[in-house]
């Protein structure tokens, strides 16, 4: 199959219809039908039956689409490579972030960078722990910021600042004279658990394992800020990390710094094989001051 027709047979079997295939490429139905007849007759198998007028993939289709899925999102990728490198240069940088480090350390880091540098503008691109060696492989982002990031022979990583996991929850679910918690303290409560295979979430699981109780998770969320919201609205208490508690901090929330700590890193990530420019190097340092700047929790009133 050339790249043609394995881009028209993505678009038909993920869309479903000719129609909507040919909208999705932005070319003409008739087009479409051409490319695809031709590659039934190429491959000697019939990919698609009409069903109540709607196009229906067979067996063969399903089959095929497995390895021609692989090779789109490999197209993608390298369409995408070569279109960061186009639009790289000297005065602009490309920022991969976590989310909780983007709600508050990044926005007051890039304002103080463009006080200093105006010149200078930015792509900013939310990634999860997950896509740190992708993003920075297919180029797009030139630096990322992550918490523990994986080891990679490709991965050049740079510690910026220790931080911890506190508990957040509504004003009042503890008596005012607490002024730190246990995992054991939560085990009465309603539980937004945050489902994540990042090392925060590790760490979280291992500290449930370890305390052997089982918890009352009312909710179950993949982001640290949307169980920021819930408790917030009073659905129950969280463990997040300290940079979402203090960039949701709200005057009916209280938080809580846990007993025995539990802690992360915060690293800058990039490939080895891709130094860093002297301009990111710069904005390295200063999202390391502003890390550092904000390290210690603010006291519990």
């Amino acid at each position: 199959m050339r790249l043609r027709q394995i881009e028209i047979f993505h678009a038909v079997y993920a869309n479903g219809s000719i129609s909507s295939a040919a909208r999705a490429l932005n070319v003409s139905q008739p087009a479409v039908s051409k490319v695809l007849r031709h590659t039934e007759g190429q491959l000697g198998i019939k990919l698609f039956d009409l069903v109540r007028g709607r196009l229906v993939p067979t067996d063969e289709a399903h089959a095929l689409f497995r390895e021609v899925d692989e090779v789109f999102h490999r197209v993608s990728s390298l369409q995408l490579t070569a279109r960061n490198l186009r639009n790289s240069g000297a005065g602009h940088l490309r920022v991969g972030i976590v989310p909780s480090l983007g709600l508050e350390v990044l926005p007051q880091v890039v304002a103080a960078f463009r006080t200093k540098s105006p010149e200078v503008t930015f792509d900013i691109k939310t990634i999860h722990h997950s896509d740190i060696l992708r993003s920075l492989y297919e180029r797009e982002c030139d630096i990322a910021f992550g918490y523990d990031p994986p080891v990679h022979p490709r991965l050049a990583r740079k510690k910026l600042a220790s931080a911890q996991l506190v508990v957040i929850a509504p004003q009042g679910k503890f008596a005012h004279s607490r002024r730190q918690l246990s995992v054991a303290d939560i085990r009465e409560m309603d539980l937004i658990g945050v489902s994540s295979s990042g090392p925060i979430g590790d760490i979280v699981a291992a500290a449930h394992a370890l305390a052997q109780i089982d918890f009352r998770e009312v909710a179950s969320v993949d982001t640290y800020y949307i169980a920021a919201a819930l408790v917030r609205h009073g659905s129950g208490v969280a463990i997040v990390d300290e940079f979402t508690a203090r960039a949701t901090a709200s005057p009916g929330v209280e938080l809580y710094p846990l007993t025995p700590e539990l802690t992360f890193d915060v690293h800058a990530a990039w490939l080895e094989d891709r130094p860093l420019s002297k301009l990111a190097e710069r904005f390295v340092d200063m999202m390391k001051a502003a890390l550092r700047k904000g390290a210690d929790l603010p006291p519990k009133p």
